[in-house]
């Protein structure tokens, strides 16, 4: 098959295209041929730094046809449409084929393409990671730190569906999207922000902006890291009594059990499915190629397009 891997480097551009065996699922595992890849931040962050080897595929996100199973993995996965999320540490979606768990599998709907799928697992399952933090109560006022990228772009639908006022700080090109999915009041600056007025924070730029953003909390309220935790605790104790979440989808690689997983896919095909009957809007996508695949994910890191960056696989398989 063909595959992209790193031989050395830590760009984008590093990225060289090569002939690799086509793999052959374990136990607990399928093996998916790839139609669409979608491209995220991570996949960029992490070239060269986690388990980086000679021959590491990269890519965390994609969906495709399962058209091998492992041993013990049930035969009706053959011909299933999937989309999934694997871990960063095995070899990932930027291939022809890739293996994956069993249980990280999500199903497509018939009415929805693939790369439309592609582009959902790790934003929208991180976005859903962070709302799942927050107590339900219809009308708590939200600020979303960081909106305008993808992650921002299902959470905000997720809380201002289930009856949260929204505020979102993003750049001001970003706003009219932000209100059409349900953000309330848009702010081009953290700083706009008002002391003391927010049931909870969710933030993914980064700990100094989180850390930042707390005094617009409410007591009791909830700071929700996405991109990076304190390095000290913003607030003395029996003060305001915030309390830290922090969110990382890869993490349930490593430690997530079955019973994880398999919440995590019921919001994961859940989520697929608002998106195929319209309850959900998705990001508009930017399609290359696969042989563009590395100048793909450097435009991405360098932010020079707006949209889901998307690889589209079908005619590799013509």
């Amino acid at each position: 098959m063909k595959a992209f891997i790193l031989e050395g480097g830590t760009e984008p551009t590093d990225l060289v295209l090569s002939e690799r065996p086509t793999p052959i699922p374990g136990d607990g595992y399928v093996l998916v041929k790839n139609h669409s890849i979608g491209l995220n931040p991570v996949d960029w962050k992490v070239l060269g730094r986690i388990g980086a080897r000679a021959d590491k595929i990269p890519g965390c996100d994609g969906a495709g046809i399962v058209v091998a199973v492992g041993p013990g993995q049930s035969a009706d996965l053959l011909g299933k449409r999937v989309a999934y999320h694997t871990h960063l540490i095995r070899d990932g979606s930027f291939a022809e084929y890739t293996t994956v768990a069993t249980r990280a599998l999500m199903s497509i709907p018939d009415e929805l393409d693939f790369s439309s799928a592609a582009a959902v697992p790790c934003p929208a399952l991180t976005a859903w990671l962070a709302a799942a933090k927050l107590p339900r109560r219809p009308g708590s006022m939200i600020l979303v730190s960081g909106a305008g990228g993808s992650v921002g772009h299902y959470l905000v639908q997720f809380l201002a569906q289930t009856g949260c006022r929204v505020t979102t700080v993003s750049h001001t090109r970003h706003h009219a999207r932000l209100r059409s999915l349900g953000s309330a009041d848009c702010l081009s600056d953290a700083s706009q922000a008002a002391a003391g007025m927010y049931h909870a924070v969710i933030d993914s730029v980064g700990e100094t902006v989180a850390a930042a953003l707390t005094p617009c909390l409410r007591a009791n309220g909830h700071i929700i890291a996405i991109q990076g935790r304190f390095a000290a605790w913003p607030s003395p104790p029996f003060a305001q009594c915030w309390s830290m979440h922090e969110v990382a989808l890869g993490a349930l690689h490593v430690h997530g059990d079955d019973r994880d997983w398999a919440e995590l896919i019921v919001a994961g095909n859940e989520i697929l499915t608002k998106l195929a009957d319209g309850r959900l809007v998705g990001e508009t996508l930017v399609p290359e190629d696969f042989g563009a695949l590395p100048q793909h994910l450097a435009a991405l890191k360098e932010r020079s397009f707006s949209g889901k960056a998307i690889i589209e696989m079908d005619h590799i398989h013509d």
